[in-house]
C-alpha cells in the first residue's frame, strides 16, 4: 500500500513511538500510587497514553477525588522514572534505520509530543539524536495539547511543510486523534494501546513496528 500523497516530512511522537517509555511511566505511576497508599489500574494508566500534563492532572482529582495530592504524586512518579531510567537505553527498533531512510530522501523531521523540552532533549542526548531532527514541538509551544491538532500543526509551520505532505507517526489513540486533525497522514504503530475501529479509520496505515514505517516510505508517491 502506498502512501495518498507525496512524504514530504516526517513528524514523530516520542513516548511509546521513538523510546520504549510508557512501560517505565506506567511501573514508576504504580509504583507510585501504591506508596501513596491508592491503586493504579493499567486501565487507568492507558487513559493518560498520548494527554498533555494539565489533561493528566484533571483525569487524576478525578479518579482519585480532590483531596489526592497530584503534584506530589507527579513528582514522586518523576524521581522513580528517572531513577528506573539511569544507565538504560530504551531506543524502540528501527528508528536509526527509519532516520537514515529519512536523510537519504532528504525529508524534513520533526518530534510533536505532550511531554517537556527536558524530557526530550535527555532521551534524545542520551542516545545520540540530539542533531537528527529539525524542529522539536513539545510541553509549552502550543496552546492546546493532543489529542487538539495543535502539536502537530505547530511542527509543521516550524517544518515549513503542509499537514497534508507531513507523515505523522504516533502510538497512542489521543495522539491519532491530534496527527489526522491536522490534516496529517497518519501511522500509528501501537505500544500498550491497540487500534480500535475509530482509531484505524483516521490512519492511512497500521504498522507492527518502524521497520514497516521505513519499508513504507521507501516506496512513498513521488
Amino acid at each position: 500500500m502506498m502512501l495518498p500523497r507525496t512524504v514530504k516530512a516526517v513528524v514523530f511522537d516520542m513516548d511509546g513511538l521513538l523510546f520504549d517509555t510508557e512501560t517505565l511511566y506506567r511501573e514508576a505511576m504504580q509504583a507510585t500510587a501504591m506508596r501513596l497508599g491508592v491503586e493504579m489500574s493499567d486501565a487507568t494508566f492507558l487513559r493518560m497514553i498520548g494527554l498533555p500534563a494539565e489533561a493528566s492532572r484533571l483525569l487524576l482529582t478525578d479518579h482519585y477525588g480532590s483531596d489526592f495530592d497530584v503534584q506530589l504524586f507527579l513528582i514522586e512518579s518523576a524521581k522513580i522514572f528517572r531513577a528506573m531510567g539511569e544507565g538504560r537505553h530504551y531506543l524502540k527498533a528501527g528508528v536509526v534505520e527509519l532516520l537514515d531512510l529519512i536523510d537519504e530522501l532528504k525529508l524534513m523531521r520533526a518530534i510533536a509530543t505532550s511531554s517537556g523540552h527536558g524530557s526530550v532533549e535527555r532521551n534524545l542526548s542520551r542516545h545520540g539524536l540530539t542533531a537528527r531532527f529539525h524542529a522539536i514541538v513539545a510541553h509549552g509551544d502550543y496552546a492546546r495539547g493532543k489529542p487538539n491538532p495543535d502539536p502537530y500543526l505547530v511542527a509543521a509551520q516550524r517544518l515549513g511543510v503542509a499537514p497534508e505532505h507531513c507523515l505523522a507517526l504516533e502510538d497512542s489513540h489521543n495522539g491519532v486523534r491530534s496527527a489526522a486533525a491536522a490534516g496529517m497522514m497518519t501511522v500509528m504503530v501501537p505500544d500498550l494501546l491497540p487500534p480500535d475501529d475509530d482509531i484505524r479509520k483516521l490512519c492511512v496505515r497500521v504498522v507492527r513496528d518502524l521497520h514497516e514505517v521505513r519499508a513504507l516510505v521507501g516506496t512513498r508517491q513521488t
